[in-house]
């Protein structure tokens, strides 16, 4: 993506902007988005912690623009799965119950400029 001013997009604002388009799609498939960047003070991280129905979801979101080099879904590696299960387990501390059913999920956001964005969420991703 591009600035009015020529610039390319910078890492953090293709996703932040990815992550606006993850909240948007999930809303659309009757999701609600409960808290966006969730930081557990010991460490660990959730991109979007959302409800579904009785269903938890903690969704890490990962964006490319169209024709990178690799599937989003690759960079969420072993090191960045554990961040997202502390995040989680800080959530549900929080919450004061495990009973609830709850899962991890990735969405993939592929942008391309003047296109709209592609979207694809892979359920129970680990």
């Amino acid at each position: 993506m591009i600035h009015k001013n020529g610039e390319a997009w910078t890492r953090y604002e293709l996703g932040e902007y990815g992550e606006r388009v993850a909240c948007d799609w999930l809303r659309a498939q009757g999701a609600k988005v409960l808290y966006r960047n969730f930081s557990a003070p010991q460490g660990g991280e959730v991109d979007i912690v959302a409800r579904h129905k009785d269903l938890l979801l903690f969704v890490e979101v990962k964006s490319r623009r169209t024709g990178g080099i690799g599937r989003p879904l690759d960079a969420v590696d072993r090191a960045k799965q554990e961040l997202i299960e502390r995040g989680a387990n800080y959530w549900l501390k929080l919450l004061k119950t495990r009973r609830v059913p709850w899962r991890f999920d990735v969405i993939e956001v592929y942008i391309e400029e003047g296109e709209i964005p592609r979207v694809n969420q892979v359920i129970n991703a680990f």
